[in-house]
């Protein structure tokens, strides 16, 4: 099956061009004859992906979009979300003005923008005088554009001296910027998506990339359709179309794949697959705090409240190493995790075979994991300990679920411990370097990190946060264990929430505001594979609507704050950008120039003399390594530019099921909505598809429970309940005693029944394992 038939089988609608309602449709017959279609390159608002589609506009309204054939990341395919593009901008309930709570709570009134920056800036000012730094705080999103991001970034942590903002990246992506940055102190993939066609084995670690990422499996099928030698290995909790696709599917019970990487990891040094020669000139060892109950959970006691466990690194060694994967034989391994020992063996056969190029992928699955960071470390140490890392075809390499999670969350660094390019708060030289740039007081940036995500909202609960401000994210719908986080009516708490529609959090706010969305204003994205893409504004949002930028940048104004914004009013996004990338040069995080950005269909950082960067730390490839030949870890400036090889145990999962919960539920996305479907629930054709969530169940376990298709069942667990319908033998099928649940429903909120258990370093919630109880309703 070639890119375009496996795109059909997947899509929900698969015609070059289509609009989101009978008003906006455009035909390819009237596309071909109309020379009313103007024409402009932007990167899709949906996922991480970042590929290239072009947008329509007749009469100042988006009327078709169509892949970009000249963008290297697609190569003028889009899956079914990315064909559905101008949806997303006219729903018929888009928010046109700023809405203020009405005193007695009964709604919301239409009021002015003044009076909406007026207030905000009031509520949080007097938060500041009364209360500190630590009492406002900033939500945001890996949907934010750079700007947005490098606005609020400045605005909390120059302006107002806190440190408490953090994106909703931190619920998918922190796991694997933590594994990043303890092994290579510094952050995502020393790959890219040319991977895809040098690979010869593609090993995806709970990732069913056929719907998550289509586009990009569709690379990869037709690399193996043109290379039959190409191997799929697809290690998943549960049967997915991905499955279906490869070689072998792998099962594994959940929360067990710690103990299958190490199992991996014995039996390369078990049978001397190691790459000494790489070893020695490369890495380091290290081992951390290995006590369970040390570390804990994250829920459960004290822990409940502040989850604060700090990881402490001690030196290690080969031998040491060696001697610790003694324990993860084959057969015990086996029976941690359900996976026969002959497939554990071939799987580290593919890891150890020096002939054969090999590629890791993963995303949530792993990510989401109460030691995520842990699983992180391990996967990129297989690549590490056989050498198998900045080559083409040989990464460890995270996906990415969020169009600018990597360009705004992690590299402008809108989390509560970071700075832009890689720099901590926690680093007295990183905060003067940003202080320098800002033209701020040494000392102004507070040198305690803030709150981060689940912590943050559990301190709004408590009243320690008394003013927040949320952008671009809906966490009344992904925050986990989501009935501690009810509001009650004048708990003395100040909430603004800048949005495009209607949400369980803007019910949730005192304070509305109505934001442009993708091609309503200028914007940048960064992908997964390190790409900055710039877009131009095409046309103009509805009503009042504005940038979220240029809501932060008002604000501050009206704080007194101008001389963190002094560009001018009509024209600021150059040089806030030139700005931002000053943080970056020199660093091996160069970002290509706005000019530069304008023009290109996207560049790759490090992006130095014009020319951007493939494989990061290699030699050739990266113009930061000045050997002739092999890597350079530059950036691990801490262990002597060598990247560290950490030694991680398995822990079992923070609840496991039982008698009275005897069921595992895993929640994750479906292809035709994205994250919480608050765009793409308005999108007719992606509605019909899938209109509400479901729960898949092993048809095994609903005849012994009597329940059948589509009947309505009743799922609980120690947090919540809540009715759902029942799917058996859909795309996905969970095996015996599992159960699989979409989030995207704001209407049916899986959360409520999820548990805040989060992993011990990244702080990034387990939302792929808790127990739960399934009956009929």
């Amino acid at each position: 099956m070639d890119r375009r038939g496996f795109l059909a089988t997947t899509a929900t609608a698969t015609a070059a061009v289509l609009g989101c309602s009978h008003e906006t449709i455009v035909t390819e017959e009237q596309l071909l004859n109309s020379d009313k279609i103007t024409w402009d390159k932007a990167p899709c608002r949906f996922c991480g992906t970042g590929c290239g589609v072009e947008v329509g506009v007749e009469d100042g309204k988006v009327v078709a979009v169509r892949g970009d054939k000249l963008h290297e990341v697609n190569k003028g395919l889009l899956c079914a979300k990315g064909y559905h593009l101008p949806g997303l901008l006219y729903g018929k309930d888009r928010l046109t003005h700023p809405l203020l709570r009405k005193p007695d709570g009964s709604g919301f009134e239409k009021i002015t923008w003044d009076r909406a920056l007026d207030l905000i800036a009031t509520k949080f000012q007097e938060t500041l005088d009364e209360h500190g730094p630590e009492a406002v705080a900033m939500y945001g999103s890996g949907q934010w554009t750079i700007f947005d991001g490098y606005a609020a970034l400045k605005w909390v942590k120059a302006g107002m001296r806190s440190n408490n903002i953090d994106p909703n990246a931190r619920l998918c992506m922190a796991s694997a910027v933590m594994g990043f940055m303890t092994q290579f102190q510094s952050d995502e993939p020393m790959g890219c998506y040319d991977d895809f066609e040098a690979a010869d084995d593609f090993i995806l670690w709970g990732n069913n990339m056929a719907e998550m990422h289509p586009v990009l499996f569709s690379r990869i099928l037709e690399h193996k359709r043109q290379n039959p030698a190409v191997r799929i290995v697809d290690i998943a909790t549960r049967f997915t179309p991905t499955s279906q696709f490869a070689d072998a599917y792998i099962e594994i019970k959940p929360g067990t794949d710690l103990a299958l990487a190490n199992g991996l990891l014995h039996l390369i040094v078990e049978q001397d697959k190691v790459d000494h020669a790489f070893v020695e000139e490369n890495l380091v060892f290290k081992r951390g705090n290995e006590n369970i109950d040390e570390i804990g959970y994250g829920c459960f006691g004290e822990q409940a409240e502040h989850y604060t466990f700090s990881d402490t690194a001690v030196a290690s060694s080969f031998e040491e190493l060696k001697a610790f994967l003694k324990d993860y034989t084959p057969a015990k391994v086996s029976e941690l995790t359900g996976v026969p020992e002959s497939q554990i063996r071939s799987l580290a056969d593919m890891y150890g075979d020096k002939k054969r190029s090999t590629l890791s992928l993963w995303c949530m699955g792993v990510n989401q994991h109460v030691r995520g960071t842990w699983m992180n470390n391990l996967i990129n140490d297989l690549h590490l300990l056989t050498g198998k890392i900045s080559r083409p075809g040989n990464n460890p390499f995270s996906l990415t679920g969020q169009p600018s999670a990597c360009g705004t969350a992690r590299e402008v660094g809108t989390l509560s411990n970071r700075l832009p390019a890689d720099m901590l708060v926690t680093v007295d030289e990183h905060r003067a370097k940003a202080e320098e740039i800002w033209g701020l007081e040494a000392g102004t940036i507070p040198a305690k990190p803030g709150y981060h995500t689940v912590d943050m909202f559990r301190a709004l609960v408590r009243g320690d946060v008394k003013a927040m401000w949320i952008q671009v994210t809906n966490p009344w719908v992904t925050l986990p264990n989501l009935n501690r986080f009810e509001r009650t009516p004048g708990d003395g708490r100040f909430i603004v929430v800048s949005d495009i529609y209607p949400t369980p959090t803007t019910a949730a706010a005192d304070l509305v505001l109505p934001s442009a969305a993708w091609v309503e204003r200028e914007g940048m994205f960064g992908n997964t594979e390190r790409r900055t893409q710039h877009w131009n504004k095409l046309v103009d949002p509805p009503g009042e609507a504005k940038e979220d930028a240029w809501q932060i940048i008002q604000v501050a104004k009206r704080m007194g704050m101008e001389n963190l914004f002094p560009w001018p009013e009509e024209d600021w996004h150059q040089p806030m950008f030139e700005e931002y990338r000053s943080f970056t040069l020199g660093k091996g995080k160069d970002l290509a120039s706005y000019e530069q950005l304008r023009e290109a269909r996207g560049l790759r950082w490090p992006v130095v003399d014009g020319k951007e960067t493939r494989y990061r730390y290699a030699a050739g490839e990266d113009p930061y390594v000045t050997k002739q030949r092999g890597v350079h870890f530059y950036k691990a400036t801490k262990t002597d530019e060598k990247a560290v090889v950490w030694q991680r145990p398995f822990h079992p999962p923070a609840e496991l099921p039982d008698e009275e919960y005897p069921f595992w539920l895993t929640t994750g996305r479906v292809l035709e909505h994205w994250h919480t479907g608050s765009m793409t629930q308005r999108i007719k054709e992606l509605h019909q598809a899938v209109p509400e969530a479901y729960c898949e169940l092993n048809r095994a376990d609903a005849q012994k429970l009597g329940i059948a298709n589509g009947m309505r069942i009743k799922i609980t667990s120690r947090r919540g309940e809540l009715l759902l319908r029942a799917k058996l033998d859909g795309r996905g099928t969970p095996p015996r005693g599992s159960v699989f649940v979409p989030f995207f429903d704001e209407g049916r909120l899986i959360n409520q029944v999820t548990l805040d258990a989060m992993d011990c370093i990244s702080k990034e919630p387990d939302y792929k394992k808790c127990a739960v109880r399934i009956e009929r309703a």
